[in-house]
């Protein structure tokens, strides 16, 4: 059909309606098939009158280019797509956590499928002294002196996601996980359900600008209600989240027609109406502001630790909060770094591309200013992004962070596909989906060991690598451990990328060149 002209098309539809209408009234079965052709001659009218272009000069067969466009993901993935090309994660960290998942072992054969030699491939260079690190580093302990219940967390963690952007079945799978493997859950801003209560995992409470689980009906934040959800036992440390690094800066809406009686109940929320969660915290709006509230919310939980989560923008913002730090005397017990990467759910898409900082850039940032403000030992810097095998971890870490979260990785643990279909409720493996049909597909309890299986392997690939390198303890790991190959010219490790400071040099006027603008621009009571 492809270009001929309209006029006869039409002639050919007239002469198919006619045919068709005698052959159904006279015709014996085998001559049904005309009705294909009936059912075409009509598709085909409906096309000459539709808005897409395409339809409109090619009748019918235009319909199999959006059959392939619907169909351009999977066949990517599964016939196109090379074992390291595929984004965000490729095929290769796929096939590893599924395997580690299923407790099956995680060998390749034949030689590694990386390019050596590709611009922005990092690697580390191993000792012929390797060491074999104590099962006590695969923990740290999170709190400091103003904290009066620290918490011995995993160095591995589940990273916040809410339910209502997962499926309660998905929730479930990753608490008991959780409580299997002795780490913990973040709830995400979307408080705490049934699903996080179920199996008595360690939960980290994420409280977000909207404070759902402790908001009045105006929004604004309810101390009593947080006070009484906070001191269970399950609750073992409060993140305040400024931001999220698939869409920093950016609030959310959740639409009415998603907001069911139960999400409702869990976020104090109405039934069936749009709830918008702003940009901000109505709570505060300075970096002080920041810290005296996070100083109200440690005293509320009766000492338990109390940190914020945020994507890193303008650096003179973070050093702002630095500098509160030291005039208010309030040190957060732990500082999550969100990546400028995306993350599990929907977001708008120049958000996720163009806004925020690579993890791997921030982290470095992060940890000299504390360390410049002399308060690195006394707060616990955790990495949220991209992080899905051992070797994440030793970057990470390696780079400035204590210990690590995930959230991607242990989606592919309960069965996720990375079919990216996370906001259009049509999730086909019933991880990110509020289908009831969809989600009673994961059975929550052999996914839980899934959940539990991956955390233990990847905790350990992270010990024998890092005691591959010649360290005794994470502790040692430092930027001189990963090097990084630009476009031209040899690889060069990340120490030699970065400002080099030392402990309390921006108290002794030592602060870095390439620091010293936003550091004289910072201040504690403005973002």
């Amino acid at each position: 059909m492809f270009g001929y002209p309209r006029l006869i098309y039409a002639i050919y539809l007239l002469f198919t309606l006619a045919v068709g209408a005698v052959l159904a009234i006279f015709a014996p079965v085998w001559l049904w098939a005309w009705g294909v052709l009936l059912l075409l001659a009509v598709l085909g009218a409906f096309d000459l009158r539709s808005h897409h272009n395409v339809l409109r000069n090619f009748p019918v067969i235009g319909h199999l280019r959006y059959m392939m466009e619907f169909l351009r993901p999977e066949l990517r993935q599964y016939f196109f797509e090379s074992e390291t090309s595929g984004r965000p994660f490729n095929r290769e960290q796929r096939e590893v956590i599924y395997k580690r998942a299923r407790g099956e072992p995680d060998t390749s054969p034949f030689g590694t499928m990386r390019d050596f030699e590709d611009a922005g491939f990092s690697f580390s260079q191993h000792s012929m002294a390797p060491k074999t690190l104590d099962d006590k580093h695969a923990r740290i302990t999170i709190g400091n002196s103003q904290c009066s219940q620290p918490y011995s967390s995993s160095r591995l963690n589940i990273s916040a996601m809410s339910f209502g952007s997962l499926s309660g079945n998905a929730v479930a799978a990753m608490n008991r996980g959780a409580k299997l493997g002795n780490f913990a859950q973040d709830t995400g801003e979307g408080a705490i359900s049934d699903y996080h209560r179920e199996h008595g995992g360690d939960l980290i409470w994420e409280i977000a600008s909207a404070y759902f689980g402790c908001r009045h009906k105006d929004g604004s934040f309810n101390a009593d209600e947080f006070a009484e959800k906070a001191n269970t036992e399950q609750v073992k440390m409060i993140e305040i989240k400024i931001s999220q690094g698939a869409k920093p800066a950016h609030g959310g809406l959740l639409p009415g027609k998603k907001v069911t009686a139960e999400i409702a109940r869990v976020r104090d929320i109405e039934q069936g109406q749009d709830c918008q969660s702003p940009a901000t915290h109505p709570e505060f709006d300075t970096p002080r502001g920041l810290l005296e509230f996070m100083q109200k919310l440690r005293e509320l939980t009766h000492g338990k630790p109390v940190g914020f989560k945020l994507c890193l923008g303008h650096q003179y913002e973070f050093m702002g909060i630095c500098k509160a730090m030291l005039e208010t005397g309030i040190t957060p017990d732990f500082i999550t770094i969100d990546g400028a990467e995306g993350g599990t759910g929907a977001a708008p898409t120049e958000f996720e591309d163009f806004i925020g900082t690579y993890i791997n850039e921030a982290l470095p940032f992060v940890h000299n200013c504390l360390t410049g403000i002399g308060l690195r030992d006394d707060i616990v810097v955790i990495a949220s992004g991209k992080v899905a095998m051992g070797y994440d971890m030793v970057v990470k870490i390696a780079l400035g962070a204590d210990m690590c979260n995930s959230a991607r990785g242990f989606m592919f643990s309960t069965g996720c596909i990375q079919s990216r279909r996370c906001h259009t409720d049509t999730c086909p493996t019933g991880v990110a989906t509020q289908d009831p049909r969809r989600a009673k597909a994961l059975e929550v309890m052999s996914k839980s060991l899934q959940v539990r299986n991956f955390h233990d392997a990847t905790i350990k690939s992270f010990m024998d690598i890092t005691g591959a390198l010649g360290v005794a303890s994470p502790e040692e790991l430092s930027p001189v451990h990963v090097y990084h190959r630009p476009e031209h010219g040899p690889a060069a490790t990340y120490e030699s990328m970065h400002p080099k400071v030392g402990s309390g040099d921006f108290l002794n006027d030592r602060v870095p060149e390439a620091y010293q603008r936003d550091w004289q621009r910072a201040s504690a009571d403005a973002f």
